[in-house]
């Protein structure tokens, strides 16, 4: 039996992770310069990343610790779970980089510097099999609802979002999943009343401006409950909010957040293309002006979430044709519709612009629908591009601010959904006898359920760090947002799918929702940036350009 781990194990089992990420980033940013060559030394980079990722969550997993201790809210207990979750990321940092010392030119030396015998030692005691059960059984008997106490206000709103989630939202969510559904007006006129659109609008334009944290904590009750039916809902407004609020006119602020806020307009995000996924700044759908001032748009859009019902569109598109200018030729447009409910919609404007969609069926995240679209001759006010003439070729900049959120959005989405599945493996472990004897007095399932508490505990840790940095400066937290997002989804495909083995045949069988769970987890990988992507071009480039 190890010793129960404390907050000193974890901050030494960091600083053995500091001391290898260190070189290890140096080296890096010598062998890309700077990261001009990361496409040269792709895996090289991934590795780095990613390693740098699981290493500052290890940090703000402590750091929000050492906050909880000093305030008197923690407990052995919970000194353990952040002392497991660190090992599991430190331990997991060390294997990622060891292969790659040589690449690295930092050889063996730096491995046996940053971690001599005593920290594999402590590597080893701090993870071992009794710590991950002793939480697994503490997570059994709280049914898997262990997440950090927050300060009073904080708490009022988790409280709240998911007393509504579990009364609204949960009852439907799986009907909605099973049959494809499209989410119910109900719930959009509740969130809206609620205030949920409005987190991050500021009060002038009818938002609460309750600061990301309180958005990210809105996020992940609505996803504990359904992804696809409540915990994206309010993603796709952020996204838009964010565009204009960094560089909307002030009547197109007066005119469209207020109405975002309240709900009255639902937002669909239309970037991507049938043969441009991450390379946004490759856009090819086109936007010419008319001699009457207004545009047409024309093209093809992909992967439109929540097309047919939304309000508007933010369409991303090409406004100058020189395809040399790439990002700068692009602009952001506000591009109203009908609400159309269905899998296919059609939209035929007097002037003859027509607008065409239909619904790519997916295995998961159901109830907002993924259209692929047809824009001809689309007609949009000239009011409607974001920033009107200040704002032309200014596209791809207003979209990546919005990105960012959307991001952040999206590692609490995948906290939520990585929480329902703690939860539920839990209940199901302790109503459930195999042998005569429960599921959850077994060595291996208290040992399984001790492993994913721990690691939604450092998705939390990275998601809500992320959450106040951007409160602090959304530029600067850019890439940190990007962190969140690439450690907290894989944490939820892995959590998931751990749930789903725990139920055994069960969690195959659409009666439990666990099986929802794993397959709308596949999903997030891939959104918001799909991981390839973020670890390089994103996390891996502001990594090594510094």
């Amino acid at each position: 039996m190890s010793s129960v781990p404390t907050l000193d194990d974890a901050r030494k089992l960091h600083q053995a992770a500091s001391e290898l990420i260190e070189p290890a980033l140096t080296a890096a940013r010598q062998i890309t310069d700077g990261g001009r060559s990361i496409d040269e030394h792709q895996v090289l980079t991934e590795r780095v990343a990613y390693a740098a990722t699981e290493e500052r969550a290890a940090r703000e997993l402590i750091a929000a610790s050492e906050a909880l201790a000093a305030e008197g809210r923690s407990d052995a207990n919970r000194e353990a779970l952040c002392a497991a979750a660190v090992a599991d990321l430190v331990g997991s940092l060390h294997d990622r980089l060891a292969p790659a010392v040589e690449d690295l030119g930092i050889g063996e030396p730096a491995l046996e510097t940053a971690f001599p015998p005593d920290i594999r030692a402590l590597l080893r005691r701090t993870a071992n099999e009794s710590v991950y059960r002793a939480i697994g059984s503490d997570a059994i008997s709280q049914r898997g609802r262990m997440a950090p106490p927050l300060e009073d206000m904080l708490e009022q709103v988790r409280d709240a979002v998911r007393e509504f989630a579990e009364a609204e939202v949960m009852p439907e969510a799986e009907r909605i999943h099973r049959h494809d559904e499209l989410v119910p007006e109900d719930f959009i006129s509740k969130m809206g009343e609620l205030g949920y659109f409005g987190l991050a609008i500021p009060e002038e334009f009818g938002g609460s401006e309750m600061g990301n944290l309180a958005m990210i904590l809105t996020t992940e009750e609505l996803s504990r409950a359904s992804l696809a039916a409540a915990g994206s809902l309010i993603t796709r407004p952020e996204i838009l909010a964010k565009a204009l609020v960094q560089g909307g006119t002030q009547a197109q602020k007066a005119h469209w957040l207020p109405r975002i806020a309240s709900g009255e307009t639902m937002v669909g995000i239309s970037v991507t293309e049938p043969d441009i996924g991450s390379d946004v700044a490759g856009v090819k759908c086109r936007a010419t002006q008319a001699d009457d001032g207004s545009w047409r748009i024309n093209g093809p859009k992909a992967w439109c979430t929540f097309a047919g019902r939304a309000d508007v569109l933010a369409v991303l598109t090409r406004t100058d044709p020189d395809l040399s200018l790439a990002a700068k030729g692009l602009s952001l447009f506000i591009v109203p519709k009908d609400r159309f409910d269905g899998h296919e919609f059609e939209m035929n404007q007097p002037g003859g612009g027509r607008l065409v969609g239909k619904a790519d069926a997916t295995p998961g995240y159901r109830g907002m629908h993924s259209f692929t679209l047809n824009f001809e001759d689309y007609a949009v006010p000239a009011d409607h591009l974001v920033g009107e003439g200040d704002g032309l070729g200014r596209g791809f900049y207003l979209q990546m601010a919005g990105f960012a959120a959307g991001r952040l959005q999206t590692g609490g989405r995948a906290c939520g959904l990585a929480q329902a599945a703690l939860e539920k493996t839990a209940e199901y472990v302790a109503d459930r006898t195999q042998f005569g004897v429960a599921l959850s007095e077994f060595q291996l399932t208290q040992f399984t359920l001790g492993r994913m508490a721990a690691k939604l505990a450092g998705a939390r840790a990275i998601t809500y760090a992320a959450a106040e940095a951007m409160d602090e400066d959304e530029r600067a937290a850019a890439p940190l947002a990007a962190q969140a997002k690439l450690l907290a989804c894989d944490v939820a495909v892995e959590v998931t799918q751990q749930g789903q083995l725990m139920h055994g045949g069960w969690g195959y069988a659409e009666e439990y929702p666990i099986s929802r769970y794993v397959v709308d987890a596949q999903v997030l990988p891939i959104f918001e940036g799909v991981k390839p992507i973020l670890e390089l071009k994103v996390i891996g480039r502001g990594l090594l350009a510094n």
